[in-house]
């Protein structure tokens, strides 16, 4: 039977060859970690490495993610569909071990990780949608939802501001089955860290609301697994564990030092490291005692087996929550879904009275959720500017986690990492508001939303300088071309209350991906929609309006500037001129759509284009071409009222007028 200390060996000498092998990666946090992972991995996580995807097993994510090769050979040793020739891969395009964890690409990889801090968001994100669904779910005898979330992080994830962000909130809220195991190794790139990172942080952690288990020698099993225990004790703190460890533990030469952080050791090293060690194997050869040690695949099938009877029982008892929990793990939309996104396009297209989108966005989100009980909702700290509080809404609480709405606080970054670990969880739909202009705080987890697919909704109102008053510090211009350039986004910006359903029910049925909906703090004067709009508008562009058969001018406008494209082209239909207006709600939406549905609304013979929307106007150039105009916002915004920011911009209908004239010549 082999040892523990063998058991982490195996971690260390994987992680030392792959990165040898491609001459790149981190092989210092792995054989520093080996230790912490091979307890938790043997002795506490509940996990079917046959099924990934199991429900109830117990998340582990890998925060410091330059650490992924402790990832990937925790994953291979213990029985994932994860073969050695991905670990001598490691790196390589198209491989399953890429040089950060990927969700969706490597069995067993919770969350996509990289950029420090995420990880431990993504984390109480997952923690929250544990706690949610099993006060929803759980009865008195039948505990199906009942698992832990474990989270390896370095000092480089404390040091990121996330980490304040999301640890204050889960301390706030009592996440007791929030497990993070801290690699307290006093290193990062650029050395000893004591220079940079003098923090007491396991006193800054008690100061969160959090169990903190000090000093714990990071190379002792039994350390470790009386520290875990203490963890799983708790009931109404989340737990952080510091753990003392030496960074490339087992590198004669180069442990404890930063060399060893981010570059291969050498061949020379590697040989020295087997010795010390004691590992007398070649690369990548693992010891059939050794890997029957950490085979895993019949103790994960014999956990998720119980779980599976014990639903059962659960099911004979509740059939229907049982039914409906079922639902909403497979993602699946209630059955009477499509016929109440009609009845919701059909009322809002009869709209007759201007109201801002970010009010309209709370009547589709109340429609919504009576519709959809998954829907999750909350606000960093702008609820009712948001109007992100719908009514029905239940606000999470410490001991109360039974609700469908987080008050994050003023915490934007922090909001949409914990978002998407609430979308990786599963069982529940988040969305979460702030002011499109502080998307910029939150960007990076935008961009980790898009690049795992996860359908996170993003509610960001007061777009453009219709915001007014508060002036360029609040005024967004840039932030919605910007937001359009990150693969994978859906950026809607609907003029009315009509294309505001459509934005919401849109981002709902989406399975491949995040949405974020920029929305007016000002009223916006409805558009007439007859019944072909329904579904023209759905496909994120379509002509509004015409006049005359075969239009002269095109005019593209979304959001606020869409009733001001009516007034300039109605204003040029009565001196006879033949003008088309597109609304264009959700380009990226508009560009996915065929070639002919696209030439239908904007033909490549009508050369003559006028693209109107109160940010940057570059985006605007692709669709208008060399012949068009565009009429945009190319600085920042000023402070004054909004009526009078438009003018100075140039958005009257007056002003306008003159450049598409000066267009149709």
């Amino acid at each position: 039977m082999p040892t523990r200390f063998e058991l982490a060996n195996a971690i260390r000498a994987l992680a030392m060859d792959a990165v040898q092998k491609a001459n790149s990666g981190h092989p210092g946090m792995p054989m520093g970690m080996a230790d912490i992972a091979e307890v938790l991995w043997n002795d506490f996580l509940s996990h079917n490495p046959a099924n990934p995807a199991w429900v109830n097993r117990d998340r582990f994510v890998v925060s410091n993610g330059h650490g992924s090769m402790l990832l990937y050979s925790l994953l291979n040793l213990s029985g994932y569909d994860l073969p050695m020739q991905e670990l001598q891969n490691f790196r390589q395009m198209h491989s399953k071990t890429p040089g950060h964890p990927e969700y969706g690409m490597t069995p067993g990889v919770e969350t996509t990780t990289g950029p420090l801090g995420q990880g431990l968001g993504n984390a109480v994100g997952m923690a929250i949608a544990e706690a949610a669904l099993a006060s929803r779910f759980n009865r008195d005898g039948h505990r199906i939802v009942d698992h832990y979330t474990y989270v390896f992080v370095g000092d480089g994830c404390l040091m990121e501001g996330i980490s304040h962000e999301a640890c204050s909130l889960a301390g706030t809220l009592g996440l007791n089955k929030l497990v993070v195991l801290y690699d307290d190794n006093n290193i990062s790139i650029d050395g000893e860290v004591d220079g940079w990172f003098g923090d007491d942080t396991p006193a800054r952690f008690e100061a969160y609301g959090w169990q903190v288990v000090r000093n714990v020698d990071g190379h002792n099993a039994a350390e470790i697994k009386t520290a875990i225990e203490t963890a799983k004790a708790s009931t109404d703190k989340p737990t952080l564990i510091c753990c003392k460890t030496v960074i490339g533990f087992g590198s004669p030469n180069l442990q404890g030092k930063e060399k060893c952080h981010g570059a291969p050791l050498g061949d020379a090293e590697i040989a020295l490291a087997r010795e010390k060690l004691g590992w007398p194997y070649g690369p990548f050869e693992i010891p059939a005692e050794i890997r029957a040690g950490w085979d895993a695949r019949n103790a994960g099938q014999a956990r998720e087996q119980a779980w599976t009877q014990a639903f059962d029982a659960y099911a004979a008892a509740y059939p229907q929550d049982a039914a409906e929990f079922k639902r909403r793990l497979r993602s699946e939309l209630p059955g009477d879904w499509s016929a109440a996104v009609e009845a919701l396009l059909a009322e809002t297209a009869k709209a007759d009275k201007p109201v801002a989108t970010r009010k309209s966005s709370k009547a589709a989100i109340e429609a919504i959720a009576a519709q959809l009980p998954e829907l999750f909702g909350g606000s960093a700290d702008l609820g009712e500017s948001n109007c992100t509080d719908f009514k029905g809404h239940k606000s999470l609480r410490h001991g109360a986690l039974d609700g469908n709405y987080v008050n994050y606080g003023v915490r934007e970054f922090g909001m949409s990492a914990i978002m998407n670990g609430v979308a990786l969880h599963g069982g529940l739909i988040p969305f979460g508001g702030t002011f499109l202009v502080f998307s910029d705080y939150a960007r990076n987890a935008l961009r980790m939303a898009a690049l795992m697919k996860l359908r996170s909704i993003f509610v960001l109102t007061h777009d453009s300088i219709g915001l007014g008053e508060d002036g360029p510090t609040h005024q967004a211009v840039e932030h919605v071309s910007s937001l359009r350039l990150i693969p994978n986004m859906r950026l809607w910006r609907p003029a009315d209350a009509f294309e505001t359903a459509v934005a919401w029910t849109s981002a709902i049925e989406r399975r491949d991906g995040p949405s974020a909906l920029a929305l007016s703090r000002q009223n916006l004067q409805p558009q007439e929609h007859p019944q072909s709009h329904l579904q023209d508008a759905r496909r994120g562009g379509y002509v509004l309006w015409q006049s005359g058969d075969v239009p002269e001018l095109a005019i593209i406008a979304t959001g606020s500037e869409v009733q001001l494209a009516m007034e300039v082209a109605k204003a040029l239909a009565a001196e006879g001129r033949a003008v088309r207006v597109v609304s264009m709600p959700c380009a990226e939406q508009f560009m996915a759509q065929d070639a002919a549905y696209r030439d239908a609304v904007l033909p490549p013979a009508l050369r003559k284009r006028l693209a109107i929307e109160a940010g940057v106007s570059l985006y605007w150039r692709a669709f208008v071409g060399l012949d068009g105009d565009v009429v945009g916002v190319d600085s920042f915004g000023e402070s004054a009222p909004a009526s009078a920011v438009f003018k100075h911009f140039g958005f009257t209908c007056d002003q306008i007028l003159v450049r598409a004239k000066r267009l149709l010549g």
